[in-house]
């Protein structure tokens, strides 16, 4: 019979136990830091002007691998853009093609809070780089430009300004331009990938 009791206390606590374990934690009080992290940290309007990029989009790309004198590498693809991480960013699931060879990419754009800026990166099976960029919206609120670094394998070069122009065409169509930036003269367009709303989402 002790040995019941035993039994029968342990089980007991040991409920308890979990019980307590399963029971969330109080909130912390709410003091003047505690809501700056949470304003900084939670979206907001700025992160709403990302929505006109959400759904399945069908992509036309074209790059100028030779300069932009020569005919462009042209390929087509599917890109499915969701939000994630509530709300905060909009993940990007590409699979296309790219020289010819199969391409899946993933990208994730977001407003930083705390920089007051746009942000993105982007990687796929074509590099082992991640490109990042950061900027702003214009005063339309329908072109996005971001800058940032990126590596040229066919040359050697590293840590070349690029620039990133996300434009909406409309609801159903946006385009994404990349550019190398050099440090004397105009900018030169080395791709862009034309994004139109595939028709079964509409």
């Amino acid at each position: 019979m002790k040995l019941i009791h035993v039994l029968t206390a342990f089980s007991a606590v040991f409920t308890m136990r979990a019980a307590a374990q399963d029971t969330p934690p109080p909130p912390p009080a709410m003091d003047d830091a505690m809501m700056k992290f949470i304003e900084a940290s939670s979206p907001n309007e700025n992160h709403k002007k990302l929505d006109g990029y959400l759904g399945t989009w069908d992509t036309q790309s074209s790059f100028w691998m030779d300069g932009p004198d020569k005919p462009p590498a042209t390929s087509r693809g599917l890109s499915k853009n969701m939000r994630a991480l509530g709300g905060r960013f909009v993940r990007q699931e590409f699979k296309g093609y790219f020289m010819g060879m199969p391409m899946d990419g993933l990208g994730f754009t977001g407003y930083d809070n705390m920089k007051k800026l746009y942000t993105m990166f982007w990687i796929d099976n074509t590099s082992t780089a991640m490109f990042t960029g950061a900027g702003t919206f214009d005063a339309t609120g329908t072109t996005l430009t971001m800058t940032g670094k990126t590596d040229d394998p066919m040359t050697g070069e590293k840590d070349k300004t690029a620039k990133f122009v996300i434009r909406m065409t409309g609801k159903d169509r946006y385009v994404f331009e990349m550019y190398e930036v050099p440090a004397k003269g105009a900018d030169v367009k080395v791709g862009e990938i034309l994004y139109t709303r595939a028709q079964e989402h509409r």
